[in-house]
């Protein structure tokens, strides 16, 4: 849970208040539309769950503004929402960010030999939807010896890779230390956590799209349609911040696999990679692999002229 949520004694008074009035007046609203009277309404509310978890959602409060109680509210109705919509069994966690972590990455491109394999996995991991090509990770191929992204073919032939005379680099979200995103959001729904993953409260954004024009790496995606997820393609293990399911008008990103980095695991994206391409790690810790990279190599940051410092480095043998 967010260190930064709020949970003063004079909040938790207020939400006590406001959740009496929530159920109050969902009960009256109830009561009025059926005819029948509270008792009536109260078996509406129980008889299926979605009225009252949709009534819940449109009170709900920002993710760092809730209270613990509230957040396990809010996680309820998600895991509800999932067996009516998708009927499996949804596992929500919130998971907080493990204190001295800043998680880095490093990509080896002379090692990458474009055939999407991260693309794969990080589609099957996060729950994107399956036929709107909203994918986290873009490969893109590039001539050898130049780096002029504007020039780059990100629909190359996959099934004939590597090209002679080609390199490929995959681009995702940087996590960046100063996300221009972040800034650009008018409600706040997105913002750096301290493991310096940047993240998006799904039920607080309002789809204006102003994240997704300021980030410079083409890294934040918007649901134009009801996301489609095929039931036995479902990834059950999510996180509040990551990877549960999206619905349309919202935007969404790579988060690093919050939900299995913050419990010690690696990235979807690197554990799929066939020529290990992919380093990740923790950059407070001087033994991690992250850091053994940044000490050792060469390296470079896309657009660090912006002043956007990510986290996400790139280098070549």
């Amino acid at each position: 849970m967010s260190p930064e949520r709020d949970g003063s004694e004079g909040d938790r008074e207020t939400v006590s208040r406001r959740s009496v009035l929530k159920k109050g007046g969902l009960l009256s609203t109830l009561a009025v539309l059926l005819g029948g009277g509270a008792a009536l309404a109260q078996q509406a509310v129980d008889s299926d769950g979605a009225l009252a978890d949709a009534w819940g959602d449109f009170f709900q409060q920002h993710y760092k503004k809730m209270t613990p109680e509230e957040v396990q509210e809010a996680i309820a109705r998600i895991e509800r929402k999932a067996k009516r919509e998708y009927g499996v069994d949804l596992k929500v966690a919130d998971d907080a960010p493990i204190p001295g972590v800043v998680f880095g990455y490093a990509l080896n491109i002379s090692k990458c030999k474009g055939v999407r394999r991260c693309v794969e996995a990080c589609v099957a991991e996060n729950n994107q939807s399956r036929d709107s090509q909203i994918q986290y990770i873009r490969v893109l191929e590039l001539a050898r010896g130049h780096l002029d992204l504007n020039r780059a073919e990100p629909y190359y032939d996959g099934a004939e890779v590597p090209q002679p005379n080609k390199v490929y680099m995959p681009i995702q979200c940087m996590q960046c230390d100063n996300p221009p995103c972040v800034k650009a959001c008018p409600v706040e729904a997105t913002w750096k956590e301290p493991d310096g993953i940047v993240v998006i409260d799904y039920n607080w954004c309002i789809g204006c799209r102003y994240c997704m024009t300021a980030c410079p790496y083409w890294a934040r995606h918007f649901n134009w349609n009801p996301p489609t997820l095929p039931k036995e393609q479902i990834n059950t293990d999510t996180h509040y911040l990551s990877n549960r399911p999206r619905v349309k008008g919202v935007m969404e990103k790579c988060t690093f696999c919050l939900q299995r980095t913050r419990r010690g695991r690696l990235p979807a994206c690197l554990e799929a990679c066939p020529t290990g391409a992919r380093v990740f790690g923790n950059l407070l810790d001087p033994n991690s692999d992250i850091r053994y990279v940044l000490e050792n190599k060469t390296v470079f940051r896309l657009k660090e002229e912006l002043g956007t410092e990510p986290k996400f480095w790139y280098y070549t043998d």
